[in-house]
């Protein structure tokens, strides 16, 4: 079927509401959402989760499942009414002329099918075209989507290529058929920052390549700021702001937005004289809406009599600016350049003395050569090579770093589930680097605690809330009766700042952020010395993850914790960490306190970490460094320093020594150690990376 040339607006969703039918009730989704897209523009859904995001994309698809029903509006394709056409003409135009990219690249894969046969189809199905130019067609895309060796590529099953490249196969097969619309679904939450900042690189330059329009869905401010045109803010089933990226960034006119970018680490936050400021109350169920905004009960500027009057708020256009509108009632009134209040400014903690050393920890792992069938040769996988470093009371240390680059590894040994290969872990003058976990004594066990990153996994459905942390107690031998445990419980749900009523929920009663409280509050609940918080808030909504966040620094404060912050999210590394350790393939390439590692000189591996990382902010310049290629495999590391293969200074360093030699580690200023090869002249000429343009 030939496509139609159009040229009016590619998407024009007008006054829809999408409603979920079940026996009990009719639950509004989505209400009143209008948005248009034009040809070759980028717009941005952003909205924390359960604002109606992708119901309206699944809308947009015509695949809202048996209770999903369009129950007002319409969703016009090139001028086409979708709710009009037949299963057979919607079948036409979805994959040829519109494609959707989810957000787990895998759910898109048939696992039992090589890529290039699933490439293929996309052509031979819709276009009818022969196998011969199908190939053809798929080797095109495998190479625009910038993928090593494509004809290999091609020939492997998605198991054998790892999370960045499955996501670009998905894209490249999205865009096989060379769609007018493309729908982006959180495209890059399960990749790590520099992969992410490829891919979107990717979808930017492939975007204006074959003049795709996009509707582009994310809870990232930044990764919106950096791939969009314009951009619709979503609340409740509802918009609440729309207009250009400047518009909305640098104008914002409702307060529903200005709260999420005051929720968010801008270079500039500092946890004791600028904290962030999380959102009040929590976001309300779509049967349980407030009468008239439904942003009223958590809003700053909230009227009595007039915010709550029970009739609907019109989305009401912005003089001077291009298709900027707002659905506040107040806009006009409200002073949108006042500073934000100063919530208290908190002492910064007194950091002690040396809790945790680490000397030359190492961590290997033998595998078998051939994983199916054993025997053979003995491979060794070097997840932790040569760590050495000191964590002191009160202190945050982050470990930064992408998957697979040991974080998790070294968490393990320290928590006991693996034992060093080599090296020594002290916990207050104690050895505990080879004693495992079902050895080691309750005061160690309770010493040393982790907060996970999924909080959906680490709770047991079939036990209350305070049944959990009271478990936790007994096991930490901590209140001598069940009453006085009980009472250490409730004192823990007030620490993690939880109604005392919550005691008695089930897990399936909380919301994620609710659920990471209750797991911050059994880890702290034997006293820990050191908690490992590892990516606690990159499963959270950016305001919960502005409370979870604040909150682990008030106990730390409280109980004197250290704590060691495992995260790819340099924002909120920056906001919060005293010190910052950057962790590549194994080894530690660069430490130091938070400012040093913020500013140059850098290693070479930390400046492409903070290029790639994506900042809501119009008035910062950055510097433009994507990493070409994968990670290296621990199993089979490049020889000389781990970062060669991706490293763009690497000319810089006469005699090849970077391919030959690991580099040593020098100390460039008082607690500040790189591990590179580069001369101090050369060290000392980079650029800051990420820059506030003047004014």
């Amino acid at each position: 079927m030939a496509k139609q040339e159009y040229d009016g607006p590619i998407l024009e969703i007008e006054n829809l509401s999408i409603s979920f039918f079940t026996r009990l009730r009719e639950i509004p989704a989505v209400m009143d959402f209008t948005c248009i897209v034009q040809p070759g523009e980028a717009m941005g859904l952003v909205g924390e989760s359960g604002c109606g995001k992708s119901t309206v994309a699944l809308g947009v698809m015509q695949d809202l499942g048996v209770n999903g029903r369009v129950v007002g509006g319409s969703i016009k394709f090139k001028g086409r009414d979708l709710g009009q056409m037949s299963a057979e003409e919607l079948r036409d135009i979805r994959g040829s002329e519109i494609a959707m990219i989810y957000q787990e690249p895998m759910a898109s894969l048939n696992p039992a099918m090589r890529i290039g046969k699933q490439l293929m189809e996309v052509p031979m199905i819709h276009e009818g075209v022969d196998e011969k130019e199908a190939y053809a067609r798929a080797l095109e895309v495998v190479t625009d989507v910038r993928l090593p060796d494509p004809e290999r590529m091609l020939n492997s099953f998605p198991h054998q290529l790892s999370g960045g490249q499955q996501q670009r196969i998905v894209i490249a097969m999205a865009l096989m058929s060379k769609p007018s619309l493309l729908i982006l679904d959180e495209p890059t939450t399960a990749l790590d920052v520099t992969v992410e900042a490829a891919v979107v690189e990717l979808v930017k330059d492939l975007g204006k390549k074959y003049g795709t329009s996009m509707l582009f869905i994310s809870h990232n401010l930044g990764l919106v700021l950096e791939t969009c045109d314009r951009l619709c803010v979503m609340y409740s089933g509802e918009t609440v702001e729309t207009g250009s990226i400047e518009d909305v960034f640098d104008k914002m006119q409702h307060p529903y937005t200005q709260a999420l970018f005051r929720s968010i680490p801008l270079p500039g936050a500092d946890k004791t004289s600028r904290p962030l400021k999380a959102i009040p109350g929590n976001f309300p169920l779509p049967h349980e809406r407030p009468p008239g905004c439904n942003f009223g009960p958590r809003c700053d500027y909230f009227e009595e009599g007039l915010c709550n009057e029970d009739k609907a708020v019109p989305m009401y256009p912005i003089i001077g600016d291009d298709r900027h509108e707002t659905r506040c009632l107040k806009f006009q009134e409200i002073d949108w350049h006042a500073p934000m209040e100063v919530t208290e400014t908190r002492e910064k903690a007194e950091v002690g003395d040396v809790v945790l050393k680490m000397d030359n920890l190492k961590k290997y792992y033998e595998v078998a050569a051939s994983a199916l069938f054993g025997g053979g040769n003995k491979k060794v996988v070097k997840a932790n090579e040569t760590l050495s470093f000191e964590a002191r009371e009160s202190e945050t240390l982050a470990i930064v770093g992408e998957s697979g680059c040991g974080k998790s590894t070294f968490a393990k040994v320290l928590m006991g589930l693996e034992t060093a290969t080599e090296g020594d872990i002290i916990l207050d003058n104690r050895p505990i680097g080879d004693i495992p976990i079902q050895e080691r004594d309750t005061k160690t066990v309770s010493d040393v605690q982790m907060v996970f990153q999924n909080p959906f996994d680490t709770l047991n459905p079939s036990m209350t809330v305070g049944r959990q942390i009271m478990r936790a107690l007994e096991i930490f031998g901590i209140g001598n009766t069940e009453a006085e445990r009980r009472e250490r419980m409730l004192k823990l749900l007030d620490l993690v700042k939880l109604p005392r009523a919550f005691a008695d929920r089930m897990p399936r009663q909380l919301s994620g952020g609710q659920k990471q409280r209750v797991g911050i509050a059994r880890a702290f609940a034997g006293g820990a010395r050191i908690v490992v918080a590892d990516e606690p808030v990159s499963a959270l909504d950016v305001s919960v993850q502005a409370a979870v966040t604040d909150l682990l620094m008030e106990i730390q404060r409280e109980e004197k914790t250290t704590l060691l912050f495992i995260s790819h999210d340099l924002s909120i590394v920056r906001y919060l960490s005293d010190r910052v350790m950057v962790m590549y393939l194994g080894h530690v390439v660069e430490l130091g306190t938070t400012d040093q590692v913020f500013a140059p000189p850098y290693h070479p591996y930390t400046e492409a970490l903070l290029s790639a990382v994506p900042i809501a902010d119009t008035s910062i310049e950055k510097q433009h460094i994507v990493l070409e290629g994968d990670i290296p495999s621990a199993m089979n590391p490049p020889p000389g320093c781990p970062f060669q293969t991706r490293c763009r200074w690497k000319a810089d360093v006469p005699g090849g020594k970077c391919e030959t030699e690991v580099p040593p580690v020098r100390t460039l200023a008082e607690g500040h150690q790189v591990k590179c090869h580069l001369a101090d002249d050369i060290l000392a000429r980079m650029e800051p990376v990420i820059k506030v343009a003047a004014e």
